[in-house]
């Protein structure tokens, strides 16, 4: 059955933001950074401030249920770096910090400097993976930003998922590996 996809209100933050701790649970560059439970669990609120301008924006994309969501960021909205980087202080090991800043600052080089839609988060609930429902949130995102005739950018933290971003048109950019931490692969999609 194909999930309901509807737009996260305020009301459905914690809720969006759970979804994503969850789907996140066995991410190998986020468990690099967070590979203890208890500081794991407590780097919901950097979730949130990379991807949570999305719900400001209308723009987090929830599958029925909160089995799924995707945290899209439209052209003009950031992240709310301070508190990123504020949670990362509180949260990562300080041995990781300089190789997790590099890795950001690298990610800044492939960030499109022209007007894109950004995708920080996108998470299915382990329980309900392989329904079709990160596709089910792909689609319905595509489809925004392709009404706007945009490019539209990711980095992929799971090689897993790479297949499911190229069957919507993205092209993988390069590769980011620095120090001991899994690869990140920076993707494009040109503007349709």
């Amino acid at each position: 059955m194909i999930p309901e996809i509807f737009i996260a209100e305020e009301k459905d933050r914690q809720r969006a933001l759970d979804t994503i701790l969850l789907g996140f649970v066995s991410d190998p560059f986020v468990r690099w950074i967070c590979p203890e439970a208890n500081n794991y669990l407590s780097f919901v609120q950097a979730f949130n401030a990379y991807g949570g301008n999305a719900i400001n924006n209308k723009t987090a994309f929830i599958a029925e249920h909160f089995s799924g969501a995707a945290l899209w960021l439209p052209p003009g909205v950031e992240a709310d770096e301070e508190t990123f980087v504020a949670e990362i202080e509180k949260n990562v090991d300080p041995d990781r910090h300089e190789n997790l800043f590099a890795i950001l600052e690298a990610l800044e080089e492939y960030h499109p400097k022209e007007d894109c839609w950004y995708l920080p988060l996108i998470a299915v609930d382990p329980s309900h993976q392989g329904e079709g429902i990160g596709s089910q949130l792909m689609k319905r995102a595509i489809e925004a930003v392709d009404k706007d005739g945009l490019p539209a950018y990711l980095e992929s933290s799971n090689p897993r998922n790479m297949s499911l971003y190229m069957r919507y048109g993205f092209e993988t950019m390069g590769q980011i590996k620095i120090g001991n931490a899994p690869p990140l692969h920076p993707m494009l999609r040109i503007a349709r």
